[in-house]
């Protein structure tokens, strides 16, 4: 059952570092601590390939296709290690899947895919979207979205999503015969809600506030960050230059030559380690990122609260205009001004049997406002308690990913500054033994 799921906080994927041992400790975690589907199912995104074909429009061209594996994950608990399921898809259709559970889910906080293209880029690292670095990198992201999606109390139950999974043909097909691209709101329509709407909720005027706010210091953090890298870089690719120096100052002497060539060695492999460490450091980049991009999916639910409740105070504000028409009516006055009322007054007034006419249809309308006004207001009422019940539970799951990357990050400084006091240790011995 659903209740059974309960709500859990999801493991922090993206390490380079990660071992596969760690990896499956992450993969267990999640399915202990919440998620029907991962319990059932071991989930994977193994890995990426570069396709050339033709697209829509006849053109060649090329991209790159991800590999989903399944198996069922008692089978991998009892010890066997059966052949995964697998299957292959775009970056393309992710988005067909997000973009389905968004319309599908309105109330949940959908977690994002990784970025199409390179943001926040330092100098030395491609924003080509073909890069094989960039590749890995939105693989170990896809990955992170298929598990977040699986262990989530009401999106892990999805059909279309478990077909996504296991079903390579015909999954478009069922995407589209859910008929939810006639369901989306139009962005249109959001934005006139968002400046129409007279009595917003104060906690989803709040949160969408708050979600601006987590958007610009994320912002700022990673520009930051990528501007460390870029002098980091420098800083250590200049060392190369001591190691060089060393090496030409070792040729002229004879008893400290040995000396000044061994430091020059560690000089040189210093420079060369800083792009393992940048490349490490992307990871940490891209859990930042992945914040980013959720701050845009609890806006994506304030939006539709607005568009709810403009859409109840629209409803409310016709039926109050019918009530006073037929009052006006019944008692024979009309205080607004209409261009009836003019004719009225120049043309002489309607005979009884036409304002019994009007009053009927009045009254059917008034009928069906009524409805209308209850049907918005259950709607509205029941949004704002599935919505506030996710949003709870994105709340724990986002102070923990980030309390937990930022402490990964900070563990990951220490270490490469104790690899820089090694380096220097190891060129004080070198020099001691001249």
């Amino acid at each position: 059952s659903m209740a059974d799921c309960g709500s859990e906080e999801v493991a922090v994927i993206g390490n380079t570092d990660i071992t596969d041992e760690e990896s499956q400790d992450n993969k267990n975690n999640m399915m202990a601590e919440g998620s029907c589907l991962l319990r059932k199912m071991e989930i994977s995104v193994a890995e990426a390939e570069k396709r050339t074909g033709k697209n829509a429009v006849n053109m060649q061209e090329t991209y790159t296709v991800y590999l989903i594996e399944t198996r069922p994950a008692d089978s991998v608990t009892e010890g066997h290690n059966p052949v995964p399921d697998s299957l292959w898809r775009r970056y393309s259709e992710f988005e067909l899947l997000r973009n389905y559970l968004l319309v599908t889910y309105p109330f949940i906080v959908i977690p994002p895919l990784p970025e199409k293209r390179a943001e926040f880029v330092w100098h030395k690292l491609s924003a080509d979207n073909m890069d094989p670095d960039f590749v890995e990198r939105r693989r170990i992201g896809l990955e992170n979205f298929l598990l977040r999606v699986a262990s989530h109390p009401v999106l892990s139950s999805d059909k279309i999503f478990f077909l996504f999974l296991t079903e390579e043909n015909g999954w478009k097909e069922a995407v589209f015969e859910t008929g939810f691209l006639a369901k989306s709101d139009s962005r249109l329509k959001a934005l006139n809600a968002t400046f129409r709407v007279k009595n917003p909720d104060k906690r989803f005027s709040e949160l969408k506030h708050y979600s601006d706010e987590l958007q610009s210091v994320t912002s700022q953090l990673l520009r930051v960050r990528a501007r460390v890298a870029d002098r980091l870089y420098g800083v250590y690719k200049v060392h190369g230059n001591y190691g060089r120096v060393f090496s030409e100052w070792s040729a002229i002497e004879k008893e400290m030559g040995d000396g000044l060539q061994s430091a020059g060695h560690h000089m040189d492999a210093y420079a060369a380690s800083v792009d393992d460490i940048l490349e490490e450091e992307e990871h940490y980049a891209d859990q930042l990122k992945e914040y980013l991009f959720y701050a845009e999916a609890v806006k994506a639910v304030c939006r539709k609260h607005e568009l709810l409740q403009y859409e109840l105070e629209t409803a409310s504000q016709d039926l109050a205009s019918k009530k006073q028409q037929q009052e006006e009516l019944a008692a024979g006055t009309v205080r607004t001004f209409s261009f009836k009322g003019m004719t009225s007054k120049l043309f002489g007034q309607e005979t009884p049997e036409q304002r019994e006419a009007k009053l009927k249809v009045l009254e059917e309308q008034i009928k069906e406002g009524e409805v209308t006004v209850t049907e918005k207001t259950l709607e509205c009422e029941e949004f704002v308690k599935n919505a506030w019940k996710d949003i709870e539970r994105f709340k724990e799951q986002k102070d923990h990913d980030l309390r937990e990357a930022l402490m990964s990050y900070a563990v990951m400084q220490i270490s490469m500054c104790k690899k820089g006091i090694q380096v220097w240790t190891n060129a004080k011995e070198c020099f001691s033994k001249m």
